[in-house]
């Protein structure tokens, strides 16, 4: 599978979606609840067997400690299942800067990104309007449901060889390798990192 593969069909996108590109049809019900548990419970196995791997960004500690600080509102907008953010959220102590019924993850009930659906709904539990929001995303998919939702700023991360197809995405505001180049100048404006 090519780079460019992964990054339209794979990064960023719901179970559903990906299970089906991968398999060159549709699948749904019972069959397609027993493959997501089975790809998530070998990916958290792998998470598990790398645990230099399971660690925050570079620099969201002292973000979302900022966050806290200035009680600016702040959420997650996953295409992870239930299963994969209560991981996430005990092995990376999230708690300590997300309100975890806040969170937005596939739960098989709105589209997934690319569509904004994900998005319009973390910023309504959030109590901002779309357009006061920031999105850091790491993949295009991602990107593209925030431009969606009409989100305000738009902000790629990712790793130096990845930048380019993240630059291109339409509504983009800014690229950055690590979180501790998110730029803080744009917390003194009204909107929230969503």
């Amino acid at each position: 599978m090519s780079e460019e593969e992964l990054a339209l069909h794979m990064h960023g996108r719901p179970n559903s979606y990906v299970l089906s590109y991968l398999t060159g049809r549709q699948i749904a019900g019972s069959e397609l609840l027993e493959l997501i548990q089975a790809k998530e419970s070998l990916y958290r196995g792998l998470c598990l067997k790398n645990p230099d791997g399971l660690q925050l960004s570079p620099g969201a500690r002292e973000l979302l400690d900022t966050l806290v600080a200035r009680s600016i509102p702040r959420t997650i907008a996953t295409s992870s299942e239930r299963t994969n953010l209560d991981f996430f959220v005990k092995r990376l102590e999230l708690e300590r800067w997300f309100d975890i019924p806040k969170i937005v993850y596939d739960d098989g009930s709105r589209p997934g990104k690319p569509a904004p659906d994900m998005y319009l709904a973390a910023a309504h539990n959030i109590r901002l309007p779309p357009k006061e929001c920031i999105v850091v995303e790491d993949a295009v998919s991602g990107l593209q449901a925030a431009r969606a939702a009409g989100i305000g700023y738009l902000i790629g991360i990712g790793a130096p060889e990845g930048q380019a197809r993240l630059r291109a995405c339409e509504g983009i505001s800014a690229v950055i390798e690590s979180l501790r180049q998110f730029p803080r100048e744009r917390l003194a404006s009204p909107a929230a990192a969503g």
